[in-house]
């Protein structure tokens, strides 16, 4: 969950403990957010920067329309399906959904039709467009962002990076 960073910040640090560090991901995960999509969002961290910067972009809808849809394909039960389905369709693809998404009228209209006999693969080509938007459009942005910038340089510095940093400094 997103209110995992917040979390640690409350527990009660001894004096040598320096509390915001736990708040920060390794130098070494900051830069594994670079080689591929799928790793930034398996990383807890990551996915918070994301949504972070997403919120900035006023685009969030996106990668909670994502995980909604993952959610929703793990529904065991086939009578929660619809009514999980109905709220989905709701909210971001409806013509007035509050958090409508942004996928072409061929989509949308596929998907609707699915919504007549909502099955666990009734939402695959939406997430999947709304995947590669975010994959090649704001993945690549967040890259390029000050946000992911601070990031790198706040990011703890990972143990064999401290060691390489020693062994410079005795040559």
């Amino acid at each position: 969950s997103l209110s995992a960073l917040s979390s640690s910040k409350r527990t009660k640090s001894s004096p040598r403990h320096h509390p915001a560090s736990t708040n920060l991901p390794t130098l070494e995960e900051c830069l594994k957010w670079k080689e591929s999509f799928e790793k930034l969002l398996s990383s807890k961290y990551g996915l918070c920067a994301f949504t972070a910067f997403l919120v900035s972009e006023f685009s969030e809808e996106n990668i909670a329309f994502y995980f909604a849809c993952e959610e929703y394909k793990n529904t065991k039960s086939p009578a929660k399906l619809s009514a999980k389905a109905q709220k989905i369709y709701d909210e971001f693809i409806g013509s007035d959904a509050p958090r409508e998404i942004n996928i072409d009228h061929e989509t949308r209209d596929i998907t609707k039709a699915n919504m007549l006999v909502p099955s666990p693969s009734c939402f695959d080509m939406a997430q999947h467009k709304i995947y590669m938007l975010m994959a090649k459009d704001c993945y690549p942005r967040f890259l390029r962002s000050p946000a992911y910038g601070d990031l790198v340089c706040q990011a703890k510095p990972s143990t064999k990076a401290t060691k390489q940093q020693q062994q410079e400094k005795k040559v």
